[in-house]
């Protein structure tokens, strides 16, 4: 049993990464734990609590769950899918760490309007704090992405870092939910040359990609003095439905998605992004 978390602030996007990520497992049995975070200053109480207090801000919120439930009903009437309901109040990274523990979360999915149109609300800026700070595989869900299973998937590298068992096997585990296609992007400079250790991890990941998915997988090496700009057209002319990257791998990361000062998601507003943490479980 999966069991993913879904942070809310009952916004349009915040509702977009819910409807994409039933649709995406919808084959797969989930427990889906739906978490709204609040400011310490509207909490009536210490902990998560299924009985809301009289309060007027939290009947709002029940109020606002209750909606959500209503709309989760009329998408999926999967017996395979399990939805909770969790509130609390405070820091929404402590609380999520938190979260992940207590529920053995397998993946965090996170609504974002995308780098044209951020704010500083629960699921704005926040959602490069979380991808940082949370050692939780995530799922960023831009606003205008199609709930769809995604039939092309990228996965830019630059082979800097070994990948692990456990970060290969969430690849492999994605593309058998999706049935997609990957497609392994390397940007480099002209006349400039892998080293021994970036070769070797070629041909690691190579090697693994070909005993298990040798009819469902590409290499693409790409020349560009500035990589983003190079994958940014790989996704667009290839017409990628999902972007998978390794949480190790920061400085490639931040390069491609992140504003590296004040960490704001940078990317399509169309495409998902699968960012994979060493060792974090991603169950199916």
């Amino acid at each position: 049993m999966k069991n993913i978390l879904f942070p809310t602030d009952f916004s349009n996007n915040s509702w977009t990464a819910i409807e994409y990520a039933i649709e995406l497992f919808k084959s797969v049995p989930c427990n889906f734990y739906v978490l709204h975070v609040g400011r310490l200053s509207q909490s009536g109480v210490q902990s998560n609590s299924f009985i809301m207090p009289s309060k007027t801000d939290n009947e709002s919120l029940k109020d606002n769950l209750t909606d959500i439930f209503a709309r989760i009903q009329n998408i999926t009437d999967s017996k395979n899918h399990h939805f909770i309901a969790l509130q609390d109040y405070g820091n929404l990274v402590d609380i999520i760490r938190k979260t992940v523990l207590d529920k053995k979360v397998d993946l965090i999915v996170m609504g974002t309007k995308g780098s044209s149109g951020l704010k500083e609300t629960i699921l704005g800026s926040n959602t490069g704090n979380v991808m940082t700070k949370v050692h939780c595989n995530l799922l960023v869900i831009p606003e205008k992405a199609e709930p769809s299973l995604p039939k092309k998937i990228a996965f830019p590298t630059d082979y800097n870092i070994f990948y692990s068992h456990s970060i290969l096997e969430a690849i492999s585990k994605m593309l058998r939910t999706s049935k997609a296609n990957l497609k392994v992007v390397n940007v480099t400079k002209p006349n400039v040359k892998f080293n021994l250790a970036q070769n070797e991890n070629m041909v690691y990941l190579q090697d693994y990609l070909l005993e298990l998915h040798d009819k469902s997988y590409s290499i693409h090496n790409l020349e560009d003095n500035r990589a983003k700009n190079a994958i940014e057209r790989f996704v667009i002319h290839k017409k990628i439905d999902m972007v998978i990257m390794v949480a190790k791998n920061l400085n490639f990361l931040q390069q491609l998605f992140l504003d590296n000062t004040i960490k704001k998601i940078s990317f399509q507003t169309r495409v998902p992004l699968l960012v994979l943490h060493e060792q974090a479980t991603y169950t199916s």
